[in-house]
């Protein structure tokens, strides 16, 4: 499944018919998942009858497209499967259990309730929520494609305005070149990550290098008094910069992913439970600034793309064990180099512990991944070990 994303040119009636149509499923969603708390044991026919229920009894939901409320009775199923799901896999932690949305950002529609303009740089939604016709910004080919592949189209709320995405059903797995090479990552926070190879890539932090920007448009808000159409911009301006430390971030980690899985037939990487480090208070920014796990999201995209070979190993001493001897060799966290008693082996830590990931890869590992584009897919990749990494 590809995902491809324009920038809508909005009229501010058509901005108050899509908040509206976002309020909307929003109430779809918590109404059902409410009638599945209330009613334990009923199953997909139960939840579809009662959004039909609930057609029919508010007008403003049936103003909504009836594929849009069956969309968000979909994401309460999905929910529901994935809760289960990780009670039978005895997941550690809590389970997931479906939670009612407050500050919902989106509206999903399937394969009706909307129209392509022929030259496919409009759209025209028919629903009686009054959007209507947006221009779409954008430099994708989507005129190329068949309008029966586009399975979903959502219209999406961000801080810089509105964006509309389609989802379309097709192969998008490309010829690579021929390779055999293949690399260990030990992703860190000195370095964002280090290969078996011996290369380091620099931590761009691009959270730190904005923080003192980030907190003088925060006190503007508070400046300002509440409720004031100047507090309102204010927030809008903070929430912008935001944005743009979400995008570098996230072109950052795009693009060392699609180089790696260019260059290499396998990539080995550790099997880390984010969640649990970032308890850690003291390197909760830090590990956030650096998202592992949005750099692991994209390597097994970009691995299922180009047919590589993504595998995840267990994290335990991986920063303590000796790549030459596999003598576990104790260091503190400042101790940057490796220097194994036992047979003498000196190099840099980060650069070791690549070695032992990669070494571990055909015994330990698995390479399951859904975090191939699937409209459905909400997790990256099968779970084998929720250990925290040694340092």
């Amino acid at each position: 499944m590809l995902v491809l994303e324009y920038k809508a040119v909005v009229k501010k009636a058509q901005a108050i018919a899509i908040e509206e149509a976002i309020r909307t499923s929003q109430f779809v969603r918590n109404k059902v998942l409410r009638y599945w708390i209330d009613n334990r044991g009923i199953g997909k026919k139960e939840l579809y009858q009662y959004n039909t229920q609930l057609r029919a009894e508010y007008q403003f939901v049936k103003n909504l497209n009836s594929h849009a409320c069956q969309a968000s009775v979909e994401n309460v199923e999905r929910a529901i499967k994935g809760f289960f799901a990780n009670c039978k896999s005895n997941k550690p932690g809590k389970k997931g259990y479906p939670k009612f949305k407050k500050h919902s950002r989106s509206v999903e529609y399937k394969q009706s309730g909307w129209k392509l303009h022929p030259t496919k740089r409009r759209i025209n939604f028919l629903d009686l929520k009054g959007i209507g016709e947006l221009k779409l910004l954008g430099k994708w080919d989507i005129h190329t494609i068949d309008v029966k592949l586009i399975k979903r189209v959502r219209i999406v709320r961000r801080a810089d305005g509105y964006y509309v995405q389609f989802c379309v059903k097709v192969d998008n797995t490309l010829e690579s070149p021929p390779t055999n090479a293949q690399v260990g990552i030990d992703v860190g926070l000195e370095y964002f990550y280090s290969d078996s190879n011996g290369h380091h890539e620099e931590n761009p932090r691009f959270l730190r290098f904005a923080e003192q920007n980030l907190k003088r448009s925060q006190r503007n808000i508070h400046k300002k008094k509440k409720g004031s159409t100047g507090r309102k911009k204010a927030r809008g301006i903070y929430a912008r910069k935001h944005l743009r430390v979400t995008r570098k971030r996230n072109e950052h980690a795009k693009r060392l992913a699609r180089n790696l899985c260019l260059a290499n037939a396998k990539i080995v990487l550790e099997d880390l439970n984010i969640s649990g480090l970032v308890k850690n208070h003291k390197l909760a920014k830090s590990i956030v600034d650096a998202s592992w796990y949005n750099f692991r999201q994209w390597l097994e995209y970009f691995g299922h793309k180009f047919g590589r070979l993504i595998i995840a190993v267990p994290p335990h001493y991986t920063s303590i064990e000796c790549s030459n001897c596999g003598v576990k060799v104790q260091k503190s966290l400042s101790t940057r180099t490796h220097s194994c008693p036992h047979c003498g082996y000196i190099e840099q830590r980060d650069v070791n512990a690549a070695k032992v990931i990669l070494s571990r890869a055909t015994t330990e590992g698995h390479s399951g991944s859904n975090a191939n584009g699937d409209v459905s897919s909400t997790s990256v990749g099968r779970k084998t070990c929720r250990g925290k990494k040694r340092r």
